[in-house]
């Protein structure tokens, strides 16, 4: 039978997990509708953080974050690309989502006392205070539930199913070098192989497994029905307003009314192909760092039923640069070159040419950014990480981490390249040989000066963030001097789409003249990037995506008006003065 909601959700990672849980808060009936047979989707495999200015638990965490500062700084990144109506609703309402958040839900969060804006050099920029982090949550709570987690990746758990943070890698991979060491890894270790004597993975979870796992549990406690393996097959418009869906389940097609709208929260472009073709630059590949569940379906049955794609102005991909790994049973191993290599001492990137493209130690979506600018008009968008024998001793590279852990092996399965001349390293890779020579020469030289005059690497806050804090003056250079060298093959690889449904403040979804689609809403990754393109700090993915799902939430229950529409900054101002 035909059921009716106030509030249908398309799509359970952690914007459209939001929506639903901040619909319920507000006393909206909902139903929570998901393609595969987890939740979580591109969200449970990320770091979890959240870009959010101005929040109270900046305050508690002692780096007080200032929404005017971040006002200055996304106008400074953004310019004059548009989208400035969207980014103040962001702003004058990001306080109020985190603070109902952590009022009203058991989802906790921690101010990142480190942890700095992308884009160097900016007005307005922040040290730590803006990007908040999921404390760990321990998916045993879930019970038989838990398994509808969607787990990490694979080659980002260690044996055979345990999470870790970052700051516990050191201690991991050298356990027996301190005291202290030896305590992080019995605290992480131990607890792992008691929960595996009842799940099929660590409950431990952290980063972005922590985020949707708590999510969902504080879904199951509100008595928010999810629905797996349901989804969406077509929207159903009368007179200009979608009054409907089609939900494919497993007994069958459910028909969903809605009084108050429905929310795509799909996850974006992923694999769709045609939607890849329209929005993707050429020689990307075309894989996805999605989940396979994830095909565009928001987008494409909304743009079916007359809504706008709303490409970004820079880039419609966001983008991870990453190395594969070919498991001997077919296994596709995916490694983002997010921050433990690529800002360090004595590693660089150079193109086919042999020349430095970028700032090695820039934001992973910068990086990626050079990179196809790099390689433009050809087939394949492709670059190598070079580095020498002490670095990837010290840092390691990609799979290999610090200690060469495992490198004989990588290099036997063609993961990177080895050689003890630059010119054998280029003769096996490809490489511009001459080119190769002259920028590692050019480089070193630069190196005694500790100034890159090339490409600025080392001179921004998060360059050096990144870098190694005990190499002077420049934390994040060094010579390649002792071989063997190596080369890693990198790609871009998309960990997001930008481009999306036009939307306006409130989440609704705009047809092709700019006007409201009566009761179709987006949020997450299918709705268009209000950074324009741009990835302005940790986080700027999920942080728009929670708010507006917060400010859809508020829209449908009625508390978040037209006439009221900076209503939520005042309450913000308001609870600071008090």
């Amino acid at each position: 039978m035909d059921q009716q909601v106030d509030l249908l959700v398309i799509g359970a990672g952690a914007a459209g997990m939001s929506a639903a849980l901040f619909a319920k808060l507000n006393g909206l009936n909902v139903l929570l509708c998901e393609k595969a047979a987890q939740a979580g989707g591109t969200s449970a495999t990320s770091g979890g953080t959240i870009w959010a200015p101005g929040s109270h638990l900046s305050v508690k965490a002692g780096v007080p974050d200032d929404i005017e500062q971040a006002r200055i700084f996304l106008r400074s990144v953004v310019g004059e690309r548009g989208g400035e109506e969207l980014r103040e609703a962001f702003l004058a309402s990001s306080a109020d989502m985190i603070r109902e958040l952590d009022e009203k839900t058991t989802v906790k969060l921690n101010a990142c006392l480190a942890h700095p804006d992308y884009v160097k050099n900016q007005p307005g920029e922040a040290f730590g205070g803006r990007a908040l982090a999921p404390a760990e949550f321990d998916g045993s709570i879930l019970g038989a539930d838990f398994k509808y987690v969607r787990p990490p990746r694979p080659e980002f758990m260690g044996l055979g199913g345990m999470m870790v943070n970052r700051n516990e890698l050191n201690a991991l991979l050298n356990p027996v070098q301190s005291i202290q060491n030896l305590m992080i890894t019995l605290k992480v270790v131990l607890p792992y192989f008691f929960s595996r004597l009842r799940f099929n993975r660590g409950t431990r979870l952290v980063m972005g497994n922590a985020l949707v796992g708590s999510l969902f549990y504080n879904l199951k406690k509100q008595h928010v029905p999810v629905w797996f393996n349901s989804p969406l097959q077509e929207l159903i418009v009368e007179k200009g307003k979608v009054v409907g869906a089609k939900i494919q389940t497993e007994k069958g097609t459910e028909v969903i009314y809605a009084r108050q709208g429905f929310v795509l929260a799909t996850g974006g472009v992923g694999w769709n192909e045609q939607l890849r073709q329209q929005l993707f630059p050429k020689g990307l590949t075309s894989d996805s760092l999605s989940p396979l569940s994830n095909t565009g379906d928001g987008l494409s049955k909304a743009i079916q039923k007359g809504a706008k794609l709303d490409p970004s102005v820079d880039s419609s991909v966001l983008y991870f640069p990453c190395s594969i790994h070919m498991h001997a049973n077919g296994y596709k191993a995916i490694w983002p070159h997010i921050i433990l290599d690529r800002a360090k001492p004595g590693v660089i990137a150079v193109n086919e040419n042999g020349k430095r493209f970028v700032n090695e130690s820039d934001s992973y979506h910068d990086f990626c950014m050079a990179q196809i600018k790099s390689n433009r008009g050809k087939e394949t968008i492709q670059s190598y990480l070079i580095c020498d024998h002490t670095a990837i001793e010290k840092y390691g590279l990609g799979f290999i981490l610090p200690g060469a852990k495992k490198l004989n092996y990588y290099l036997k399965a063609n993961y990177l390249f080895s050689a003890n001349t630059l010119e054998e390293l280029a003769k096996k890779t490809g490489i511009d040989k001459q080119g190769l020579i002259n920028t590692v020469q050019y480089f070193n030289q630069m190196v005694e000066q500790g100034v890159d005059t090339d490409f600025g690497k080392g001179t921004g806050v998060m360059n050096r963030f990144n870098g190694d804090p005990e190499v002077k003056p420049n934390p994040c250079l060094g010579k390649l001097e002792h071989g063997p060298y190596y080369a890693l093959p990198v790609i871009p690889m998309d960990c997001a789409s930008s481009g999306g449904l036009a939307g306006d403040i409130y989440g609704r979804v705009l047809d092709q003249n700019n006007q409201v689609i009566s009761g179709l809403f987006a949020c997450g990754n299918d709705l268009a990037s209000i950074f324009k393109g741009t990835y302005p700090g940790p986080g700027t993915t999920l942080g728009p995506g929670m708010v507006f799902a917060w400010r859809i939430a508020q829209f449908a229950a009625g508390k978040l008006t037209e006439k009221f529409n900076h209503q939520p900054i005042q309450v913000t101002q308001q609870r600071r003065s008090a």
